[in-house]
């Protein structure tokens, strides 16, 4: 069998001269790999020696898994892996302690592929787990108490645990298209009308006096409103008015743009 035959997509090689020419220094002072949409399927060990950039951007490539030595990234704060065939983060992930940016949107995430090590994370203020494969998450991310935004929808999820709920700096929380018993059920439409369910007619004589005299009360109370309701208004009539824009047309030579 040929070298590399059945081991699934080989993706772009990238070098040590292709990463340093994907840097950039961003306004704030902090450099960026930006590596997003070049064919990655592994990760590029050759980062290795530029781990002391602040932020990576591995997004829409074919990258499989993370390896463990992403803990050597100890000054990444910003990294982005959306879009690409991650089923599963590497306990290291935890040692990254200022890492305040990560989004893991449209991958391959199961509840498993989760590890504890995340709520080590204690900086972090975005989190995006949308679009995987998630049927529940950890109580424990209730720990990430500096958390602002957190991204669950298009997921499998039937429950946010109340510590994740109750995160005290939560400003945004997307949990939209899961299968969560509050968006199963339909609101049923108020009806503001006053329905009468039942109608009972009598003659009047057959009324005791202060059911008469309630009758009565009722029924001029409506027609006092009927008497209330203005009409409609008339059809407007101009016929006072000189031709329309007459006076415009005797100064037209003094306003129009030649």
């Amino acid at each position: 069998m040929p070298k590399g035959k059945g081991k699934g997509p080989q993706g772009k090689r990238i070098t040590l001269k292709v990463a340093k020419n994907s840097m950039r220094v961003l306004f704030n002072g902090r450099r960026r790999l930006e590596l997003s949409k070049m064919g990655i399927a592994v990760f590029p060990k050759c980062l290795l020696e530029l781990a002391d950039v602040e932020e990576i951007d591995l997004s829409r490539n074919m990258i499989r898994k993370i390896p463990n030595i992403i803990e050597k990234f100890q000054n990444l704060m910003w990294l982005d892996l959306h879009s690409n065939q991650i089923d599963e983060l590497p306990p290291e992930i935890g040692t990254l302690r200022n890492l305040t940016y990560l989004n893991l949107c449209n991958n391959k995430l199961t509840t498993k592929g989760l590890p504890e090590e995340l709520t080590l994370l204690r900086n972090l203020r975005t989190l995006n787990l949308g679009l995987n494969c998630l049927e529940s998450i950890p109580t424990t991310l209730g720990s990430l108490k500096e958390l602002i935004e957190l991204g669950l929808f298009d997921n499998s999820l039937t429950i946010i645990p109340k510590s994740v709920k109750k995160l005290p700096k939560i400003e945004r929380m997307n949990v939209k298209r899961n299968p969560l018993p509050e968006f199963a059920k339909e609101e049923e439409p108020i009806d503001t009308i006053k329905r009468i369910e039942s109608l009972y007619l009598v003659e009047k004589k057959d009324l005791c006096n202060s059911c008469l005299q309630t009758c009565q009360g009722e029924r001029d109370e409506l027609h006092r409103l009927e008497e209330m309701t203005p009409a409609p208004p008339e059809k407007p009539d101009f016929t006072s008015l000189t031709t329309p824009n007459s006076t415009a047309i005797d100064n037209q030579e003094e306003w129009r743009i030649k």
